[in-house]
């Protein structure tokens, strides 16, 4: 089994990782007719070009921040902050691994069976958040008035914001997806019709964690690529950020289900038990003895990453990926 284990103690920059894992699974994956591990070739293709191709980061930025200075224009009385990240190479990885494996365990413990093959890689192919940017604002208390409440008023503020989003940035080269949570946007009794389909409402349909958000993917038609749009409330970010559904302990609660549940007979799906085994080897790396280029970790907490290897909220645009950390010179 090809896994990406293998690559990290030699001293490679990221992108000479991700060049020689994509070619060693491609030919295995041709190899065995295996189709989830192409799947996974097209995933890992998709960060290699924006790791070599990272020029669009700043056009996309800057055409993203005219909606930053809409609202500073529309809503001067606001706090508000905007960020941007890549998700890391462990960390998109272990969540296109992590998806195989809970996807096949959910569709099993419904149907009783394997899930069909293209259904199975239409679910892969829907993920679109190796590019995600996030608005949170919040309502100074000094400009509430008498008898308002905060939260209430930040997400009047929230949604409306969240109305003008997507024909604002329609009209600077995005196109909005329809949502997986299609079917739970009924739900979400403060979005409008035009707006509804297009969002995963968190807010409406909150996770078992109590996080809190809403989500919409959109297509750069300009950058060919797809990227996630949250917006929170400040609250909302706090929670996610210092609170109950922090980034760590949602990743250790992935991690557990990721890892597999018994429940799929061994040796009944090949795919499902590499999947599992390349999150579980993911998981058991020592970060101490990992060799790659700009990288160093004294243990798993204490990491130094200019690579892109492991830490998942790297601020865009992606300026520390010199020309040269990007093997483009000579």
């Amino acid at each position: 089994m090809i896994k990406i284990n293998d690559y990290l103690y030699c001293g490679d920059t990221v992108l000479k990782i991700l060049h020689s894992y994509s070619r060693d699974l491609k030919e295995s994956a041709v190899r065995s007719h295996n189709q989830v591990d192409l799947e996974h070739v097209n995933y890992l293709l998709k960060i290699t070009e924006l790791l070599e191709h990272n020029d669009f980061l700043t056009s996309q930025s800057q055409r993203l921040r005219e909606f930053y200075k809409h609202m500073a224009d529309q809503y001067p009385f606001l706090a508000f902050t905007y960020k941007g990240r890549i998700k890391s190479l462990f960390r998109a990885e272990e969540k296109f691994n992590g998806n195989v494996v809970t996807f096949t365990q959910d569709y099993y413990r419904k149907k009783g069976t394997l899930p069909p093959m293209p259904i199975l890689l239409a679910y892969l192919q829907s993920y679109h958040d190796l590019i995600a940017y996030r608005i949170v604002l919040d309502m100074p208390r000094c400009h509430l008035k008498a008898g308002e409440d905060q939260e209430e008023v930040n997400l009047r503020y929230l949604y409306e914001i969240a109305e003008i989003l997507p024909s604002f940035l329609e009209e600077r080269g995005f196109s909005p997806a329809l949502s997986r949570m299609a079917e739970e946007a009924q739900s979400s009794s403060r979005l409008s019709d035009n707006v509804r389909f297009f969002y995963k409402d968190y807010i409406a349909s909150p996770k078992p964690d109590g996080y809190q958000s809403l989500h919409i993917n959109l297509y750069d038609n300009i950058a060919r690529c797809s990227i996630e749009v949250q917006l929170r409330t400040k609250k909302m970010d706090d929670h996610a950020e210092i609170g109950a559904a922090n980034h760590e302990y949602y990743e250790e609660q992935q991690g557990d289900e990721r890892t597999g549940t018994g429940l799929i007979p061994a040796g009944t799906c090949a795919y499902y038990e590499e999947a599992v085994a390349r999150v579980k080897a993911l998981q058991a790396v020592d970060l101490s003895k990992v060799d790659v280029n700009m990288f160093a970790a004294v243990n798993n907490d204490l990491v130094n990453d200019g690579c892109g290897l492991y830490r998942g909220r790297l601020i865009l645009p992606y300026e520390h990926l010199s020309r040269f950390q990007n093997d483009l010179i000579g």
